[in-house]
């Protein structure tokens, strides 16, 4: 069994019409209007082969991209491609345990890129940018607000093994019994001095133990302000991503009004 974590990578986009899901594919799915139908013909479409709830929340992802698509009035090439690029997304998510949502969040963009702009062989048209910007909106809003959420169920959960060592510490040994036949003014002295000097190691010991579990803790709470650090900087860059393709609702800003002068 292999156990090693695979680290994020960035992924190359390309075009995804009708890599997932057939013209005939798509006819099929078009017949079907009630959910339990579609998720069936989903299912057999994607081939999901999955235990629950994977297989529950995978097929409830498609589903509500075949809705989203209805309402949009999209045609069957549009959906085709869009079914890929959720399905492809939610693959670079799954890949790995860790913490790859910059990665994911590119190769989105990337994605779109390559079905709004004609520049064949490596990208074509299919999206207008009104419906790019719907499309990035609603992935935004579905799929990557519960990011961790998709990680969470999909992959293994990592546990940091900390094993520690302190050098001059495990390697002191208490102080060996002398040999009985000694007089017993001469062991009494003996007894005296390895009863101060195991008190004297006792403490640094204890020390020891204290220094791991507040190590420990430090590198704990090192990694929670990072991961917050880097979960503020995703929010922000994205709201920035979001403004630059008019998803935020533009506020009417009142006329600003200069205070009144007193003096």
């Amino acid at each position: 069994m292999n156990t090693k974590t695979k680290v994020p990578q960035a992924l190359k986009a390309k075009v995804m019409l009708w890599t997932d899901v057939s013209y005939h594919d798509m006819e099929e799915i078009d017949k079907m209007h009630s959910i339990p139908d579609l998720e069936s013909a989903l299912c057999s479409v994607f081939r999901v082969d999955l235990l629950e709830p994977k297989r529950g929340v995978l097929l409830e992802l498609y589903v509500q991209v075949v809705l989203f698509c209805r309402e949009c009035n999209f045609i069957k090439e549009q959906t085709s491609a869009l079914l890929s690029i959720i399905k492809s997304i939610h693959e670079a998510n799954i890949e790995t345990p860790l913490n790859n949502i910059e990665q994911c969040f590119k190769y989105c963009k990337e994605l779109l890129l390559c079905h709004s702009v004609r520049r064949p062989p490596f990208s074509i048209n299919i999206f207008s940018s009104e419906e790019v910007n719907c499309i990035l909106k609603y992935i935004h809003n579905s799929y990557v607000r519960h990011y961790k959420l998709y990680k969470y169920i999909f992959t293994p959960q990592v546990k940091l093994d900390l094993s520690l060592t302190y050098s001059g510490i495990s390697d002191q040994d208490e102080p060996t019994m002398e040999d009985s036949s000694a007089p017993d003014f001469e062991n009494d002295i003996k007894k005296e001095t390895r009863q101060d000097s195991k008190a004297s190691i006792e403490e640094p010991q204890g020390a020891s133990l204290g220094s791991k579990s507040e190590l420990k803790e430090l590198i704990e709470k090192e990694v929670r302000e990072q991961m917050m650090l880097v979960s503020g900087q995703l929010d922000q860059r994205m709201k920035d991503i979001a403004d630059q393709h008019g998803q935020v609702d533009k506020i009417p800003h009142s006329p600003t009004t200069r205070p009144k002068n007193n003096g």
